[in-house]
């Protein structure tokens, strides 16, 4: 029974269904959670932004978590995004120590340094700042955000009744628009140039949940996503977040070909930027891949022509 309720949370984990396990691990009784239930519950609670409320739970299971990388990982990313920088720092570098070499505690790492090099320099006669991360940080930070330049779109395209802001998982996409220096900063952080069309439409609305979610592919297949990552790293479902691109990449061993933009129901596969034949040079093209077989199919020569694409219904042309 209890390996049926892991296997299922598991499952759920997959699904982005982190309700349902918040739900399924507290109606059992506290006293009968073990350190397995309790480390699902925690990092449900981190994937639906609670951060307090994970935090509570993992140090619930500090005892049994003090020589498991996951447990200082988990903990940490919760006091990063709770902007508690000392503590993250101490946990990631625990979980490093513990299993040295994991690029995604590497790199909290590197944006806590950033972080508070930007905050030690916080006064109007700081020296600029010496990398584009950096300079992201440093622009891009909450209260601070330099103004983009007006986007101004070719044809009928409506950029801002495109997306879908009532749907409740929108909030897990949606950041503030990003700054030239966060662009820069991401794109380095990825190793791609992103679409100039992309980055433009996430100036006006950076991430989040299309009205139409379904693209029919080149050869007929109906791929359906669930949303469109912004450019950032605070959201979970953003480029360089917690659930990004690279995460994605290395945690499910998709191709390194290029960019995870969308993801999918079931978590079924990915939608991608292939920048095999384009380089860095050229439009990528954008094409899905199955999870399972790592397949690859076209979907679009670009990523404008697929956000054009995209229909209401798996019925619709």
């Amino acid at each position: 029974m209890r390996e049926e309720l892991l296997e299922q949370l598991q499952t759920w984990h997959e699904e982005d269904e982190y309700e349902k396990i918040v739900e399924a691990v507290t109606d059992i009784p506290e006293e009968e959670r073990d350190y397995e239930l309790i480390s699902h519950l925690g990092r449900a609670l981190n994937n639906l932004e609670r951060y307090d409320e994970a935090i509570e739970q993992f140090l619930k299971i500090a005892d049994e978590g003090k020589d498991d990388p996951l447990w200082h990982y988990r903990i940490g990313l919760a006091y990063y995004y709770l902007e508690r920088y000392d503590e993250a720092r101490t946990a990631f570098e625990t979980a490093d120590r513990l299993e040295p070499g994991d690029e995604d505690t590497l790199e909290f790492l590197s944006w806590i340094e950033e972080k508070t090099a930007a905050g030690d320099a916080g006064d109007e006669e700081a020296a600029p700042a010496s990398s584009a991360s950096e300079a992201a940080e440093a622009a891009g930070s909450e209260g601070e955000k330099i103004a983009a330049e007006p986007v101004v779109f070719e044809g009928d395209f409506d950029a801002e009744g495109f997306w879908d802001d009532d749907n409740p998982a929108a909030e897990k996409y949606v950041s503030a628009p990003p700054t030239d220096a966060l662009v820069e900063s991401v794109e380095e952080s990825l190793v791609f140039r992103l679409p100039a069309f992309y980055v433009n439409l996430m100036k006006v609305h950076n991430g989040g949940i299309p009205r139409n979610r379904y693209f029919r592919s080149q050869t007929g297949e109906t791929i359906e996503i669930l949303g469109i990552m912004g450019i950032g790293r605070e959201k979970p479902h953003s480029l360089c977040g917690a659930a990004g691109s690279r995460a994605t990449i290395e945690r499910e061993g998709y191709p390194e070909f290029g960019v995870v933009l969308c993801d999918t129901p079931s978590d079924t596969g990915v939608v991608m930027l292939d920048y095999r034949e384009s380089t860095n040079v050229g439009e990528p093209e954008v094409v899905y891949v199955e999870k399972a077989s790592k397949k690859v199919i076209p979907l679009a020569p670009n990523f404008e022509a697929f956000v054009r694409g995209l229909t209401g219904g798996t019925t619709q042309e």
